[in-house]
């Protein structure tokens, strides 16, 4: 009787999922083209921050060289790589200044020395905006390959729409089969955690979201937050600055923009393990109860009802696959419509959860024996990450 009273619940859960996801998916358009701007556009500042990036910076430079949107400043910040990060960027001004008729200005900013009570991506984005001059502030990614309207197309959206705070959701690329599947996963567990359409919902207040490949602001929003000061110790600094929005009473729009930036998340899934040890367990605000929770929530919520097929008999099994069947129809729409792929990768599910389940344990693991957490090449102690969510 225990067995098809689980199985009844998660059924309940999965269908309501479902519904939910069937009216909020929906609301998450892709960027309209060819919208009208005035004959003076907006001047629009994209600051980038880059550390150990010699391998995509220019790439991602060039890319925003290129962009049609006519008032474009370009801010690149180097943040202490011990790379040829800084050399490249240098490079790249030099053949800018000689050439001013083929593309928007470009300023590099090097940063040798990090401030105490600061992660480094987002000192780096807040000296950016210092020297930006911008009405709106394009915050972007280091590994982000922008097609040439990108900017163009988002900044006629936002204008037409009055909105403070546009962000769009890049199409991810992976290379194997087993990283999409687990990239795929960890961010359909995220969507039904933060679901991205609650961005849209001018009736509420409380949901937000950002992305750190594209976030555009406008300044006065932006500063009405309280800028990265107030995002100074946040891993999840793209997100909570979404959150902030929305609680700030500012206009949010959430888009797809699979058609107009692309970044490769990891380049390995061995590359994802080691890059979700240091942030992962933020998500949790380094609180060990929540992140057990979490690590239960999976195991329950997805595990039991996909593999109840190995173990489960009888009326159990019929209310099992049918909370399958609701489960992996939201995954595919989740997939489908956020990054315009398939979804073949939903037969790896099971594997997909205990993996995902694994890489949350070990980052709770290495941060609790290492009493803190390396964040680009600087150790930041427990303690003073969690008064950051206090």
């Amino acid at each position: 009787m225990f067995e098809v009273l689980v199985a009844f619940a998660l059924c309940l859960i999965w269908g309501l999922v479902y519904v939910r996801t069937r009216l909020g998916l929906p609301t998450i358009r892709d960027v309209p083209s060819g919208l009208p701007l005035p004959a003076q556009p907006p001047l629009v500042s994209v600051v980038i921050a880059a550390k150990e990036e010699q391998e995509n910076i220019q790439e991602t430079i060039r890319h925003l060289m290129r962009q049609t949107y006519a008032r474009l400043e370009i801010i690149a910040v180097n943040d202490r790589s011990s790379d040829a990060t800084g050399a490249r960027m240098d490079a790249l001004k030099a053949w800018s200044d000689k050439r001013p008729e083929q593309g928007p200005a470009l300023r590099v900013i090097h940063i040798t020395q990090l401030p105490q009570g600061w992660l480094g991506k987002n000192h780096a984005l807040y000296q950016g905006y210092l020297q930006a001059r911008g009405t709106y502030l394009l915050f972007t990614d280091a590994d982000v390959r922008f097609e040439p309207n990108a900017i163009r197309d988002a900044v006629a959206y936002a204008m037409q729409q009055g909105a403070d705070h546009v962000t769009l959701l890049p199409k991810l690329e992976a290379r194997t089969f087993w990283l999409r599947a687990f990239v795929h996963y960890f961010l359909f567990s995220l969507c039904l955690l933060v679901p991205p359409w609650m961005g849209n919902d001018d009736t509420q207040r409380k949901y937000g979201i950002g992305v750190g490949a594209f976030n555009l602001l406008r300044r006065e929003a932006y500063e009405g937050i309280g800028t990265h000061k107030a995002l100074s110790m946040r891993p999840d600094d793209d997100l909570r600055l979404g959150m902030l929005v929305k609680r700030g009473g500012w206009k949010q729009r959430v888009m797809t923009g699979t058609k107009r930036i692309a970044v490769e998340w990891y380049p390995t899934l061995s590359d994802a393990v080691r890059g979700l040890e240091k942030n992962l367990y933020s998500g949790f605000g380094y609180r060990l109860p929540m992140a057990l929770a979490a690590m239960f929530g999976q195991l329950l919520l997805f595990a039991v009802p996909l593999t109840a097929p190995a173990w489960s008999r009888g009326p159990a099994l019929v209310l099992f696959l049918l909370a399958d069947a609701f489960l992996v129809i939201v995954y595919l729409r989740h997939v489908r419509r956020f990054n315009e792929e398939r979804g073949i990768e939903a037969v790896a599910l099971p594997a997909s959860v205990f993996m995902l389940v694994w890489v949350l344990a070990r980052s709770v693991g290495l941060a609790h024996a290492r009493k803190g957490v390396y964040w680009r090449g600087t150790f930041y102690s427990l303690e003073e990450l969690r008064r950051m969510f206090q």
